[in-house]
């Protein structure tokens, strides 16, 4: 079980990190931005429920999820910075 939340999560982190590019390049509060963060949550909650993950497992996914947002957004940041 241990393994699955794993890859799981990495999954979500390796997932939301072009997103975080993407919702750094958009302006704050359009619609590209709210799908830039939300894109990514279906396919997380098909694979939790296809996975049969245990409910602890959300709370790690979304962390997962919010820290490829962060990951992408610096990169996106420190990419502008050079230009």
């Amino acid at each position: 079980m241990g393994l699955k939340i794993l890859l799981v999560s990495l999954l979500c982190l390796i997932l939301n990190v072009p997103l975080g590019i993407w919702r750094e390049r958009c302006r704050k509060f359009s619609w590209q931005w709210f799908l830039a963060i939300h894109a990514s949550i279906p396919l997380i909650i098909a694979l939790r429920i296809g996975l049969r993950l245990h409910w602890v497992a959300i709370p790690i996914n979304i962390a997962a999820a919010v820290l490829g947002q962060f990951v992408g957004g610096a990169c996106a940041r420190k990419d502008a910075s050079r230009s």
